[in-house]
């Protein structure tokens, strides 16, 4: 039975910068691929792991994912304005694929927006990202276009989607 937890302890930090760097080494490898261009991607997860109070309660949240003891993958939330929030870094290892483990984790994430009192999330993924999009689209997000608070550079915006879902409370 799979685990979400918020990530808290020196051991779980050491386990979200490890997640980290495997997402960002496929995603980079997959922009390269894509659109032959390639991001400091060490940078990032030094920026990434010095931002983490972003992703701590009250106002975000950092959920780590394991299945039979082993850890599998995880994904965030960030506050953008009131009532609005963000996922991010949602990443679940190769291995664990296929087993709904993203679905749950991003089922526990807008458990957890609505809980902040987030009325909206919001998202983005490269167009790539299809399984991604797939999970997105049947847990009731919708394409948008593109929100200021994306990290997202506007000259790689159009090889982006951006969606968002409305929270019921």
């Amino acid at each position: 039975m799979p685990e979400y937890r918020q990530a808290q302890t020196a051991e779980d930090l050491s386990e979200v910068r490890a997640l980290f760097w495997e997402y960002l080494q496929w995603a980079n490898g997959r922009v390269n691929e894509e659109f032959g261009v390639n991001f400091d991607i060490a940078t990032m997860l030094e920026d990434d792991m010095r931002g983490l109070d972003i992703y701590f309660p009250p106002d975000g949240r950092l959920l780590l994912i394991s299945e039979e003891g082993r850890s599998a993958g995880l994904a965030c939330l960030k506050k953008l304005r009131e009532g609005e929030g963000e996922v991010k870094r949602m990443y679940v290892r190769a291995e664990f694929r296929g087993r709904g483990l993203g679905r749950g984790v991003l089922e526990a994430l807008l458990s957890e927006a609505r809980t902040i009192g987030y009325s909206i999330v919001r998202l983005d993924s490269a167009r790539f990202m299809k399984a991604a999009h797939s999970l997105y689209r049947s847990a009731g997000f919708q394409e948008i276009e593109p929100y200021v608070e994306s990290e997202i550079p506007p000259e790689f915006r159009e090889h982006w989607i951006f969606m968002e879902k409305t929270l019921v409370q």
